[in-house]
């Protein structure tokens, strides 16, 4: 278990309103399952594929097609429940949710509104400030995804993509224990993260993969806290859901828009309404969609062609017993196993990929610090300049560790390693070899340092009397050994004879 020794950060204040106002945010976030086939249909679930060309019959709605449950997607959920710490619910049940778009041929989705999948867990939220806050997990429930409606194809008619139809998704639902616009995204990222080291979505917000909806009220200093105490949501303004949002960053444009409007509305005398709402991030503001439903208006019945599903408790323990390690105890593990920073380590784990190839590189390494510095700066610097991510570093972790290796073994300075470094980024080769072959080893021989020392020395006497009155100034003789020796020389050694010599 992660030992939690954070604060929760403040909560938002609005500025500019007549009287202090805090943010109240609960999210429905959705996320696609990572599988091959869909839901209720052995259809593909590939993105990118020709309109229509991944839809099964019932998929299409055609009379008398059956759903059949895809037994991986059940998996899924259960994994990503225990990544959140969740209750897993050996009795769940699909419901028909009643409503009509073009992009829904059945004119119902199935879903669960009674008996979820998941029940209770909880997420922590590092601001990376030293700050945290743990979001509770109300409830996820397996759920169809819809198709897609085109409109910009033809002046006169729409079109219709029922690729999406029927494709599996994880709907998470949060309490509304989130303060601000930067715990919103913060939210989001982390809820990605535990979900890609599971390998249950793979979060991918411009396809369509994760989105969420955002529940934003208003509430005086105090309320929430109340709220927390009573569990009544009276004490709490009342909410406006944003729909449909794919953007960390119009999340929280439109968080805050969101919020200066209920401000006005309720500064002004009025109420503010219970509504479903669509940002405009070229307008930066978000208008009414529809008034919110409740669970009432969508007609909910169990799904007659699905029995309840029902699983075994060892199914689960299985599931869990293989579980990989995840982010919170990964991040712990290598502050106490490396000794590094909470920044680094939070760096080096953001992705399962990262943290695996940092821990190639310290193993072979064998020092975790200078395996950290090397993994962050130089190749995570490089990468990001090039628009890359680890999966494309053309420096495996052997290489890198070869080149650690040569400067804690002293055959190379600091300054030939970002040469090698760069050598073996752009050519590749074993880095001992490069090094063997191209004369960059460093110059250890204490002799050849200080006669080349003892001839700068000579030929500038007035710069050393500067420099036996100004020990600062000696740094100039340790420069003009490096620049004499092609930076070759042991700088430890050159910096011991330059002190020597001048009796600094």
């Amino acid at each position: 278990m992660l030992d939690l020794t954070y604060e929760a950060p403040k909560p938002k204040v609005v500025a500019g309103a007549k009287q202090d106002w805090e943010l109240v945010i609960g999210m429905e976030v959705h996320a696609q399952v990572s599988t091959n086939a869909k839901l209720f249909s052995g259809a593909s679930t590939t993105f990118g594929a020709e309109p229509n060309s991944n839809v099964a019959f019932v998929d299409a709605g055609m009379p008398g097609m059956l759903p059949v449950i895809n037994e991986e997607c059940v998996a899924q959920a259960v994994r990503t429940g225990l990544g959140l710490k969740a209750e897993i619910n050996l009795f769940s049940a699909f419901d028909r949710k009643n409503y009509f778009y073009p992009d829904l041929p059945q004119g119902y989705q199935i879903s669960q509104l009674y008996h979820p999948i998941v029940g209770e867990g909880e997420v922590l939220v590092e601001m990376g400030d030293g700050t945290a806050r743990m979001v509770r997990i109300e409830r996820i429930h397996l759920e169809q995804d819809a198709g897609k409606s085109i409109h910009d194809m033809d002046p006169h008619m729409s079109f219709v993509d029922l690729n999406r139809t029927g494709v599996a998704l994880m709907e998470i639902v949060s309490r509304p224990d989130i303060r601000g616009p930067e715990e919103a995204a913060a939210y989001i990222a982390k809820l990605r993260q535990i979900m890609r080291y599971l390998g249950t979505c793979d979060g991918n917000m411009q396809n369509g993969n994760l989105r969420a909806d955002v529940n934003v009220s208003i509430c005086t200093p105090g309320a929430y806290e109340k709220y927390r105490e009573t569990g009544d949501f009276g004490h709490l303004g009342t909410r406006c859901e944003i729909k449909n949002m794919n953007s960390m960053r119009f999340i929280q444009q439109s968080i805050m828009i969101e919020a200066e409007r209920q401000i006005r509305i309720v500064e002004g005398g009025g109420e503010v309404e219970q509504e479903t709402r669509l940002y405009d991030p070229d307008k930066n503001e978000t208008r009414s969609m529809r008034s919110k439903e409740e669970a009432h208006d969508y007609r909910y019945f169990p799904d007659p062609d699905l029995l309840p599903l029902e699983i075994e408790q060892d199914w689960v323990d299985d599931i869990a017993a293989n579980l990989p390690e995840l982010p919170d105890a990964k991040k712990a593990r290598f502050i106490e196993s490396f000794g590094l920073s909470d920044y680094d380590a939070s760096v080096l784990t953001a992705d399962s990929e990262s943290a695996a190839y940092f821990e190639a590189v310290a193993g072979d390494a064998g020092d975790g610090k200078l395996a950290a510095n090397w993994v962050i700066n130089e190749l995570f610097g490089r990468l990001k300049k090039e628009d890359h991510d680890i999966t494309e570093t053309p420096v495996s972790p052997e290489q890198l560790a070869g080149i650690i290796k040569l400067i804690k073994s002293d055959a190379i300075s600091g300054k030939i390693a970002k040469d090698l470094f760069e050598i073996v980024y752009t050519e590749g080769g074993d880095p001992e070899a490069i090094v063997e072959e191209r004369g960059m080893k460093q110059v250890t021989d204490t002799g050849a340092i200080e006669a080349a020392l003892d001839e700068i020395i000579a030929a500038n006497p007035a710069q050393v009397e500067k420099a036996k009155v100004n020990p600062k100034l000696a740094g100039w003789f340790v420069g003009q050994v490096m620049k004499a020796t092609g930076g070759k020389a042991n700088p430890k050694a050159v910096n011991q004879l330059v002190a020597q010599k001048l009796g600094s």
